[in-house]
């Protein structure tokens, strides 16, 4: 019984001294990004949402295959989380045109060839 006791008085003491789960996050919040990559660096033409973008594309590398794309402001279209139709057009004919779903902080990376 007294080993019970003991254990009791420590368990509510443990309980009690404020220690907890805290969470941290850092970063933009609830900011997505949409990025293209093909087998060259190409200017290509996007419609996300009947708004226009021109950017280029990001030059896949495949011997770096778990960092296919280097993140820059160029080359990413920031965007809010949610339902997209997105278009892109390469020297002039339609490559991609889908609807995309985007979580909060999720960068979208979509492979042109």
């Amino acid at each position: 019984m007294k080993k019970f006791f003991f254990i009791a008085i420590i368990s509510i003491f443990m309980c009690s001294c404020g220690v907890g789960t805290y969470s941290h996050s850092s970063g933009i919040e609830n900011k997505c990004g949409l990025s293209f990559v093909a087998n060259n660096n190409t200017p290509i033409s996007v419609t996300v949402d009947n708004q226009v973008y021109n950017i280029n594309t990001v030059k896949l590398k495949q011997y770096k295959t778990n960092r296919k794309i280097k993140k820059t402001t160029e080359n990413t279209i920031s965007l809010a989380p949610g339902q997209h139709d997105v278009k892109a057009v390469m020297d002039g004919k339609e490559v991609f045109s889908k609807t995309i779903f985007l979580s909060g902080n999720e960068v979208k990376i979509i492979e042109l060839y």
